[in-house]
C-alpha cells in the first residue's frame, strides 16, 4: 500500500514544479509503484518515469502510454540490456566499457540511438557503482567510437549521510568535472533528501521518489 503524506500525487507534481528552476529536468523515480500511480502522474502531464529494475519497467512500458519517456536509473547489468533496448529514452548509470559495448550492440539491433549517463563516483562509500574521475576522457573517447551511443552528460550520487557539508562538497566536485566539458548537456545529480543542495551546485536533472508518490507503508 502506498500513500503521499499530505497531499496526491497531482498536487505533489505541482509543488515540485513550482520549485523547481526550468532548467532542471525532473525524473519521477516510480520503481515499485503500481501503474495507477503512474498514471496519476501522467494525468497531471508528468512523462519522464525513473525505473531501477528492467523487468519492472518493461512491464509498465507495456501497460502505459508510449510517449513516457523512460529513463533506467540503477545498476544495468549487460544481459538485461537487450529487454530495455527497443524503448528506453536514458540510461543513467554507465559506467563500464563492457556495458556501453553491449548498449552498442542492442541499440544497433533496434535501429535507435539510446542517450546515456556517465556515472562519476563522488560518494566515500565503497559500495557506491561508478566510473572513477581520473578516467572520464577516456572513457568519453572510447564512447565517442560507437555510432548508437549518445553520451548526453554526467550522474552521481552523494553519500548517505546527514552531513550536509559533505553532500555538497561531493555535488561541488562533480559539477566542477561537468563544467570541463562544454559538449555535455545533462548534470544528473540529486534525490528526495538533497536535490536542494544538488541544483544549487548545478544539477539541471534531479531524481524524486518519495516527494511525488508519497512514502512506502511496510
Amino acid at each position: 500500500m502506498y500513500f503521499c503524506i499530505y497531499m496526491g500525487i497531482k498536487e505533489n507534481l505541482l509543488v515540485l514544479n513550482d520549485e523547481l528552476p526550468k532548467n532542471v529536468t525532473l525524473v519521477a523515480v516510480s520503481k515499485t509503484k503500481p501503474v495507477n500511480d503512474l498514471l496519476e502522474a501522467y494525468d497531471a502531464g508528468h512523462r519522464i518515469f525513473g525505473e531501477n529494475k528492467i523487468q519492472e519497467m518493461v512491464l509498465k512500458f507495456e501497460a502505459l502510454p508510449k510517449d513516457i519517456q523512460w529513463h533506467m536509473i540503477g545498476h544495468v547489468q549487460t544481459n538485461k540490456v537487450k529487454y530495455m533496448a527497443p524503448f528506453v529514452s536514458t540510461i543513467h548509470a554507465v559506467d563500464s566499457i563492457k556495458l556501453i559495448k553491449e548498449i552498442q550492440k542492442q541499440a544497433l539491433k533496434n535501429k535507435r540511438i539510446i542517450k546515456c549517463l556517465i556515472q562519476i563516483r563522488i560518494a566515500q562509500e565503497e559500495t557506491k557503482f561508478g566510473l572513477p574521475k581520473e578516467e572520464l576522457n577516456v572513457f568519453l573517447n572510447a564512447a565517442s567510437k560507437f555510432p548508437n551511443i549518445k553520451i548526453i552528460g554526467l550522474m552521481g550520487m552523494a553519500s548517505f549521510t546527514k552531513d550536509k557539508d559533505r553532500i555538497r562538497d561531493e555535488f561541488k566536485d562533480l559539477s566542477s568535472l561537468f563544467k570541463n566539458h562544454n559538449d555535455l548537456e545533462i548534470l544528473s545529480m540529486g534525490m528526495s533528501g538533497d536535490y536542494l543542495i544538488a541544483i544549487e551546485e548545478g544539477s539541471n536533472m534531479i531524481r524524486i521518489g518519495s516527494k511525488v508518490f508519497g512514502d512506502r507503508v511496510s
